[in-house]
């Protein structure tokens, strides 16, 4: 990783900053995932993340009945049913 920002940077004149970054980062990175870990995050399979995508594919294409309906929202000025512009005077 480091030989791909040398690489990246090379003309840079110090790189002591790119190096503290990359060795102070590194434990925070080791810390926040021993964290997650305690709390029982676990990352899921490239299969578990498509089994939800199937089951929805696959229940898009079947004919669905009247699904949960919801109710309009009370009208409000800016919703109202009539126009939305105020009416222009009329010239004399």
């Amino acid at each position: 990783m480091a030989v791909v920002f040398l690489f990246i940077l090379k003309d840079s004149t110090s790189k002591a900053g790119l190096f503290i970054g990359l060795l102070v980062s590194f434990p925070l990175y080791i810390g926040l995932s021993f964290v997650m870990a305690k709390f029982g995050y676990q990352r899921k399979t490239l299969a578990e993340l498509r089994t939800p995508r199937a089951a929805s594919s696959s229940r898009s294409s079947a004919p669905t009945e009247s699904g949960p309906t919801r109710n309009r929202p009370a009208p409000t000025r800016r919703t109202s049913s009539g126009p939305n512009r105020p009416t222009s005077k009329k010239r004399r």
